[in-house]
């Protein structure tokens, strides 16, 4: 059976799927593929059900639950930091408030994270890797970055005015800041979604058991990365949280789509069920 994993062409995206791309796990009967696109395509992709599995947004799982599972593997989770709010001169959220912010799109968990703190926030979606370049000339004042950024903002001369996962965990008794998740499509029927979610979770497992032989193999779509920042970058959103979110993790996930349904900003919906 063909079955597409959908994900972004991130380092730690690549970190986590290796051991399926280079054949380290037995997957049985399924042959995996791999597409790779950045994360508010992806958000997209699966409002049409377009793959078997793919990263999400845990923003975007509000508008998707009747087609995606969560699985309890897969999450990228900010452990006391996250996505930033950055800007070319030090700027404070006051200085910011009649400023149109550069987001990394619509449905991503940064937007969502940004909403929160600034709930008068205006926005335009931005595709995330021309954020920096598009402050640089002076067509935003601001911008809300992810990805490999959020390891080399400083060194390209920008301001941190908040860290999402650093307020979140201030304001949110200590949780984690829920970012991006894996999710599985429910029309695959229960056998197949158990057995698919074993075979991802063995692929993480042998990623961090093989973190060297990994990070090889990830290096490749570190975008300009040191290796000592694509490692950063893979320990900051590939651990041991990545195996299990555990039962904060998943309390920070159902208090983040709350409090997005609670501001007006997504749908309410049921409780994800995690699927192991």
């Amino acid at each position: 059976m063909k079955v597409v994993i959908a994900h972004s062409p991130d380092s730690d995206d690549a970190f986590m799927h290796f051991a399926i791309g280079e054949g380290k796990v037995d997957t049985g009967e399924y042959q995996f593929d791999h597409m790779m696109a950045d994360i508010e395509t992806l958000n997209r992709h699966a409002v049409e059900g377009r793959h078997e599995v793919t990263a999400i947004s845990i923003h975007a799982y509000a508008h998707l639950s009747d087609q995606y599972a969560l699985l309890n593997h897969g999450a990228s989770m900010g452990e006391g930091y996250g996505p930033l709010l950055i800007t070319k001169e030090p700027r404070t959220r006051e200085d910011l408030s009649d400023q149109v912010i550069a987001v990394p799109g619509e449905w991503t968990s940064a937007a969502l994270a940004l909403k929160l703190w600034m709930p008068e926030a205006k926005t335009e979606v931005v595709p995330f890797d021309e954020i920096m370049q598009r402050i640089d000339s002076g067509e935003f004042e601001a911008g809300v970055i992810i990805h490999e950024g959020q390891v080399t903002y400083e060194d390209e001369g920008y301001h941190s005015v908040v860290d999402f996962g650093e307020w979140w965990a201030r304001t949110q008794d200590g949780l984690p800041l829920p970012l991006g998740g894996n999710a599985i499509r429910r029309d695959l029927g229960e056998t197949h979604i158990r057995e698919i979610s074993r075979i991802l979770r063995e692929s993480i497992a042998y990623a961090l058991e093989h973190r060297e032989e990994a990070l090889q193999y990830a290096e490749q779509y570190n975008r300009g990365l040191t290796r000592e920042q694509t490692d950063q970058f893979v320990g900051m959103y590939v651990n041991q949280r990545t195996l299990d979110y555990g039962e904060d993790g998943r309390e920070a996930v159902c208090r983040f789509l709350r409090m997005g349904a609670g501001s007006g900003a997504v749908p309410e919906v049921a409780e994800p069920e995690f699927i192991v």
